[in-house]
C-alpha cells in the first residue's frame, strides 16, 4: 500500500467514523426514512455494522452480482451505440438520396446487431490506435 493512502488500521478508522457521521446525518435529518433509537451508542453500533459488513460482506456481493452488472452494463453499450446509429440514420435521411440511402433491416434485431457490429469495431478501432 502506498504511503499517500495511509495505513490499513487508519483507512478503517476513518471509513467508520465517515460511516458514524452518515447514521447520525441520516437519524437527524433523514427521520421520516430513517429511524433510530439508542442515541450516541446506536450511532456507533450501526456505523460499525456498516463498516463491518462493507468490508466482509460487500466483497461477496459484488463477486455475485458480478454478472448483472456485466449485462446491465452490455446493455447501456448496446443503447448508447443503437442511439449512435439512429443519428446515423435521420442525418442520413436529411441528404440527397442519389448521394447516399441507409436502411437498416430485421426491426430491433437488425438494429441491435447493427449498434453491436459498430460497438465492437470502434472499441477495436480505439485499442489499436490506443497502442
Amino acid at each position: 500500500m502506498s504511503e499517500s493512502k495511509g495505513s490499513w488500521p487508519l483507512r478503517i478508522l476513518i471509513k467508520a467514523l465517515l460511516n458514524f457521521a452518515v447514521v447520525w446525518l441520516m437519524a437527524t435529518y433523514m427521520d421520516q426514512y430513517f429511524q433510530m433509537t439508542g442515541g450516541f451508542v446506536a450511532v456507533i453500533i450501526i456505523g460499525s455494522l456498516l463498516t463491518l459488513l462493507n468490508m466482509f460482506v460487500r466483497p461477496i456481493l459484488d463477486i455475485i452480482t458480478l454478472p448483472f452488472k456485466l449485462f446491465a452494463t452490455i446493455i447501456a453499450i448496446i443503447l448508447v451505440n443503437g442511439v449512435f446509429v439512429q443519428l446515423i440514420h435521420v442525418i442520413s435521411q436529411e441528404m440527397n438520396p442519389d448521394l447516399v440511402t441507409l436502411e437498416i433491416f430485421g426491426g430491433l434485431w437488425g438494429w441491435t446487431v447493427v449498434a453491436i457490429v459498430f460497438g465492437v469495431s470502434n472499441w477495436i478501432i480505439k485499442e489499436i490506435l490506443h497502442r
